[in-house]
């Protein structure tokens, strides 16, 4: 879910922390990618066009040509992709998962009424709700990532806390995921729709969360009460608790605990037993593995290794196949270029303002000195 009405709150304070991008511009970064966000975008695009692409046997491939196809095309432009799979949700998240189920279970019932009723449209509606990320799909894509030569990381907890310490640690550049907690988590420069379709048109959007923190004005213990106050999948919000009020308190009050002393109970109820002390230890000090531990390697894709699983096992074609290793093996011959940036520490110096009419005495200075003409009285 990440955080509620996040990027409209950047957009409205920090619009210069948004940047529109190509593709193109990352050739020679590492990026982060959140395997599940990803595997969740190719199930539900495969229903959005009216068929669930599966084999003879029945089982679902579009998550496997999905990463095929994606990470060939990030391959392409110079990118080199690492995948982070989620571990085990963290005890706070028990409340959001249960209301996932209880949505789940209402968008079943749903489901039935439409079918029964020959009801395509909402037929195509309450089965995208239904759409869930499974552990055999999970597995699928890791074999498959190995067979590419493509790194993937197991977190222990959340993946987005997981490459965002990649991200601090200086392996990775950035997170690619459409979710906006990976700024909560401390990722310094967020990707939404890096793994998007070509076909949709959609330009990426460059989060940089130094420029947000100086956009609000705030620090980023801030930022993260801010985000709990928006709303997170760790705990409830204030009932009443806007995006404009609540970036009002942390900008008056400092703090959660701060701003509650000063609310109104009757007006603004605080849940009870409000865990926002936890979900903020959450996003401070999330479970992960110490990147210094992680060797990420891209290496020569298994040709015959894919062959045997995507087309012998999963019923892919045999010529795609091979013309997609063949754009991997292209890929990694001409993605050894280094960017220009990473031998060089590009630092931002400021330049003295100067003030009106120096640039004009400097000149005439100069030319008075050469003679060009005499300065009038």
């Amino acid at each position: 879910m990440g955080i509620h009405g996040l990027a409209k709150v950047i957009a409205d304070y920090a619009p210069n922390a948004i940047k529109e991008s190509e593709i193109k511009n990352y050739f020679g970064r590492k990026i982060a990618i959140d395997a599940s966000m990803c595997i969740y975008q190719f199930l539900i695009a495969v229903r959005q066009e009216g068929s669930n692409l599966a084999n003879e046997e029945g089982e679902t491939t579009s998550h496997l040509m999905g990463i095929f196809y994606r990470t060939i095309r990030l391959l392409e432009n110079g990118i080199k992709p690492v995948y982070v799979f989620d571990g085990k949700p963290p005890q706070l998240k028990g409340g959001e998962l249960q209301k996932r189920q209880e949505r789940r279970a209402e968008a079943q019932e749903s489901l039935e009424k439409a079918t029964e009723a020959g009801d395509a449209e909402n037929v195509d509606k309450f089965s995208r709700r239904l759409v869930k990320v499974t552990k055999e799909h999970g597995d699928d894509c890791r074999k498959l990532l190995s067979l590419m030569g493509v790194p993937y990381v197991e977190a222990p907890c959340e993946a987005e806390a997981q490459c965002c310490a990649l991200v601090k640690a200086g392996k990775i550049y950035a997170v690619g995921t459409e979710d906006m907690d990976a700024l909560t988590f401390g990722g310094n420069v967020l990707l939404r729709h890096l793994t998007f379709s070509e076909a949709r048109k959609m330009p990426i959007k460059e989060f940089h969360l130094d420029r947000i923190l100086a956009g609000l004005e705030f620090t980023q213990d801030q930022f993260i009460d801010l985000c709990i106050l928006l709303g997170c999948d760790y705990c409830d919000t204030i009932k009443g608790i806007g995006p404009k009020r609540a970036v009002e308190l942390i900008r008056e009050h400092k703090s959660i605990e701060n701003a509650i002393e000063k609310l109104d109970k009757n007006k603004y109820p605080i849940p009870e037993n409000w865990m926002f002390k936890e979900a903020r230890e959450l996003f401070i000090k999330p479970d992960v593995i110490d990147p210094e531990t992680i060797d990420l390697k891209w290496s020569e894709p298994d040709e015959e290794g894919i062959i045997q699983y995507m087309c012998n096992e999963k019923g892919f074609s045999e010529d795609r196949m091979r013309n997609g290793v063949k754009k991997i093996l292209k890929a990694r011959t001409t993605g050894t270029q280094v960017r220009l940036d990473s031998f060089f520490k590009v630092t931002h110096t400021t330049t003295p303002t100067k003030r009106k009419g120096d640039d004009t005495k400097e000149n005439d200075k100069k030319k008075a000195k050469k003679g060009a003409y005499k300065k009038p009285k």
